[in-house]
């Protein structure tokens, strides 16, 4: 399904994907950048504190890495943001509680502490609002491009055209079986064989 940007509805929700994407993207290239820039371990389990967060050259990849993909999303828009955007926000979340139990131990290769695991937390969340906004909720207003695209209106014809016929069509042609007679001929009109009977008819009493 596409979202069709000429209608007011569809072009609501894809500004908010797009906008949702495209700052948590930018905020994420620009945490990784920044943890690049100078020149962490790649694997070090204590990190740098950049922003508040700690960070090592790992994370910095990863960041960058998937603030780059929310930035296309961002670009793409439509129904394609918006599914990056769930997914990426419930990347977000299990990383949180998975890293939340990896923190004290030797496994903490991406060095998060606990500030990480709330930024993960709370990103998540947000992230997987802005891409189950208008899409995954009940009561949506009819003109949702997503509520359109699950119950279709038959009044619109959309099932005449994929058989060839409309509905008119259709009822027009039932009235016309019902007139037709046997093998075609309509009602009241004689066919070949009853004109046939009738001359037999004429000539025996003639």
């Amino acid at each position: 399904m596409e979202l069709d940007t000429t209608r007011r509805a569809d072009r609501r929700l894809d500004l908010v994907y797009r906008i949702g994407a495209g700052l948590t993207g930018l905020v994420l290239v620009g945490f990784g950048s920044a943890g690049l820039m100078i020149r962490l371990p790649l694997f070090d389990t204590q990190g740098e504190v950049i922003a508040g967060l700690s960070t090592n050259g790992a994370l910095s990849f990863i960041s960058i890495a998937i603030g780059s993909l929310l930035v296309g999303a961002a670009i793409l828009g439509g129904k394609f943001a918006s599914t990056v955007c769930v997914a990426v926000g419930a990347a977000f979340v299990v990383s949180g509680l998975v890293n939340l139990y990896l923190m004290s131990t030797d496994f903490n290769v991406l060095a998060f502490s606990m500030p990480n695991v709330i930024f993960s937390f709370v990103v998540g969340l947000v992230v997987m609002t802005f891409g189950m906004y208008g899409r995954f909720s009940g009561g949506l207003p009819e003109d949702n491009p997503f509520q359109r695209h699950r119950h279709p209106d038959p009044s619109t014809g959309d099932e005449g055209r994929e058989t060839g016929s409309t509905g008119e069509d259709r009822v027009r042609g039932h009235g016309a079986n019902r007139l037709a007679g046997p093998r075609g001929t309509a009602a009241g009109v004689p066919g070949p064989r009853s004109a046939a009977r009738e001359d037999s008819a004429e000539e025996f009493r003639g």
